[in-house]
């Protein structure tokens, strides 16, 4: 078995694989001192950067682990960053309060929708969640909801001030809590699929009709599923709206869910790390194709994709795996 895990290039199938305590130390390490020895700003984008991943992370439980193809991400997310929203702009509650409610809640509402979806598999599905996509942020403007949501002017929030005891500003302290939430997101993520359940969901996506003969209940794991990557979608949509302090619909439309898809395949389909990359992808690369051409900064985006794509066909992810697995045949 162990074998088999060091000498398979594809990532779905390394998640088994005993954690580097010396690296994921290291990563810690440097995590936690980015943005004492970087600007503002860059903790600000860093910030983004892990919100996006963990969006990506509950994306790929749903489509890299489980073969539930999902385009409407982007309204669990909206549905997170509006919890919070909410709670916080009209009943006043305590910011880091909302940020698990708004998990739950979108729990809640991914594992309703996935029962109904139970019946679609493939296209189907993403048409399904596509509709879903388009329809949340014209819900959100609605006139029936403005004076909860705020329509299109959106929903200002105002972050608390940093604990005086913490010599650090406001930017280094929300990277420092998200980058805890994302770490726990991710260690909960790596336990998960490594446990029972996360077999039983493997199996569903391989081959569902031998995974139902072996007793596996299809229908329940297929809807957990979809909760818990809900779960992990809100969670980042929450983050995202207290981090930027604003939401409006228009900030949650279809090219979200695009963009997420996007970060789950260049980070890696079934890798968990890999959503790190495929979050730093989505913010960067938009950025550094505008800065090429503000005309054509969609075509230089497409063109870096593809290129992306036609040299990591599996991902950074499964690209690390393929060097990792040369280097040690040649030592």
């Amino acid at each position: 078995m162990t074998t088999e895990v060091e000498t398979n290039t594809d990532p779905r199938l390394t998640v088994g694989a005993k954690i580097n305590i010396k690296w994921v130390g290291l990563f810690i390490i440097l995590g936690i001192l980015l943005p004492f020895v970087t600007e503002g700003y860059t903790s600000f984008q860093a910030t983004l950067v892990m919100i996006y991943a963990i969006a990506i992370l509950g994306l790929n439980l749903l489509t890299g682990f489980n073969g539930q193809f999902s385009l409407g991400h982007s309204a669990f997310y909206a549905v997170g960053a509006y919890t919070a929203a909410i709670l916080v702009y009209h009943l006043d509650w305590p910011v880091y309060v909302t940020i698990p409610i708004g998990g739950v809640v979108c729990f809640v509402a991914g594992f309703l929708f996935g029962l109904p979806a139970l019946r679609l598999e493939g296209l189907y599905l993403a048409l399904a969640t596509f509709a879903l996509a388009v329809a949340v942020p014209q819900i959100l403007k609605s006139s029936h909801l403005e004076e909860l949501t705020g329509g299109v002017q959106g929903l200002d929030i105002f972050r608390p001030d940093v604990p005086a005891i913490l010599p650090i500003s406001m930017d280094q302290w929300w990277y420092l809590i998200t980058f805890g939430i994302m770490l726990l997101l991710f260690w909960v993520a790596w336990n998960l699929i490594n446990s029972r359940s996360g077999r039983a969901m493997m199996a569903i996506r391989d081959n569902p009709i031998a995974a139902a003969s072996m007793g596996i209940n299809t229908s329940l794991y297929k809807s957990l599923t979809f909760g818990v990557s809900a779960f992990y979608t809100g969670i980042a949509g929450a983050l995202s709206a207290i981090v930027i302090e604003f939401v409006a619909p228009d900030s949650f439309t279809f090219q979200l869910s695009i963009l997420l898809f996007i970060g789950l395949v260049v980070g890696g389909t079934g890798s968990i790390w890999g959503a790190i990359f495929g979050g730093l992808f989505i913010l960067m690369v938009p950025n550094i194709a505008e800065e090429v051409s503000t005309g054509l900064s969609y075509a230089v985006f497409g063109v870096i994709l593809i290129l992306v794509i036609y040299v990591m066909p599996s991902g950074i992810a499964g690209l690390v795996n393929i060097l990792r697995v040369r280097i040690k045949k040649m030592f």
